[in-house]
């Protein structure tokens, strides 16, 4: 064994074990997480994450450190558009709470998958076609202007294309069959898990495409690109339960990732004329993000207060919440 493969092969059996627990100690769980408990674990992996950064220096050294700590902020920081996705699908699909954590776990898995893929495939282009860089450039500074001009995620899974196709080769089920994502009944059939399985999947791609290429700004190197990506995407399903009731609380968290976006574009755009050093990049990240998180909180505790109301729940989750009910007193 090659002393190059030894990070690769810590880092698979971490991630394999870290997928164990999760899927022993907490899917074997029915009941639907307890907020606390769930933050108590995105705690957790955050931490995993972030230390992993340690683990970095000692094989790559103190700048693939940097590289994976600023590349690690900027998929955790867009990561919370994924779980917008996941409210969204599960509200469309009316799928129930208690079921929705396996859902995940299999689409994080599945994610992790085609990450890989187009994290070595992208890798591989610029390394071979130095102009790939200014196409992903151009990729990031379009994802940013949807960014900021979006008001609101629009997400219609019955209308998205591989959940279109899947009805048109199986026939669906409309109810459930426990947590199964097929039955027979009597010819094989698939349920409404499936479809919100294959609705997520299909959204991970779209955001592979921007978040991939903005961390390829930050690090030519394939081990520090896949670990951050993997690390920041181990702990969504947690941080999905964690934040689910509350997301609508990170309103103007949009603007700050669209200036983090547009900032690894120019960046990328800009890497034969200027050299950004990694530093720099890091504190852009962290002043952006958690600028607009503190404003975000800071602004919808002000609204709040001023129209004398507490928490409310997002328009958006009420048909997860109230499908999720009907179906679970089935």
């Amino acid at each position: 064994m090659t002393a190059d493969a030894v990070p690769w092969l810590v880092f698979a059996v971490l991630v394999a074990v870290l997928l164990v627990v999760d899927l022993v100690v907490l899917g074997r769980r029915a009941e639907v997480m307890a907020p606390r408990t769930a933050l108590a674990w995105s705690v957790l992996w955050i931490g995993f994450g972030l230390s992993f950064s340690l683990a970095v220096w000692a094989w790559r050294g103190a700048a693939s450190a940097q590289e994976y700590l600023a590349a690690y902020l900027i998929e955790e920081s867009l990561s919370i558009d994924n779980l917008f996705v996941f409210m969204l699908v599960f509200g469309g699909l009316g799928i129930a709470l208690r079921y929705q954590r396996k859902v995940l776990f299999w689409g994080i898995l599945g994610a992790m998958v085609m990450r890989g893929a187009f994290i070595f495939g992208g890798v591989a282009a610029m390394e071979r076609f130095h102009w790939v860089m200014y196409v992903f450039g151009g990729l990031l500074l379009v994802a940013a202007v949807k960014m900021l001009r979006s008001q609101q995620i629009a997400i219609d899974p019955a209308g998205n294309p591989l959940v279109r196709l899947a009805r048109r080769i199986c026939p669906v089920d409309t109810g459930y069959r426990g947590n199964r994502f097929t039955v027979r009944h009597p010819a094989f059939m698939l349920t409404p898990l499936a479809l919100a399985l294959v609705a997520i999947e299909s959204a991970d791609v779209v955001f592979a495409i921007d978040s991939i290429p903005a961390v390829l700004a930050i690090s030519s190197d394939g081990f520090v690109v896949y670990t951050s990506n993997i690390c920041a995407i181990l702990g969504l399903r947690s941080l999905y339960f964690a934040l689910a009731g509350s997301l609508e609380r990170f309103r103007y968290l949009s603007a700050g990732l669209a200036a983090v976006l547009a900032f690894v574009a120019v960046k990328m755009l800009l890497g034969d004329v200027v050299h950004v050093p990694i530093y720099a990049s890091l504190g852009m990240i962290v002043t952006c993000v958690g600028g607009a998180v503190f404003y975000s909180m800071a602004r919808t505790r002000r609204d709040r207060a001023a129209a004398g109301k507490g928490p409310v729940m997002p328009p958006e989750a009420v048909p997860a919440t109230a499908l999720g009910d009907a179906v679970d007193a089935e």
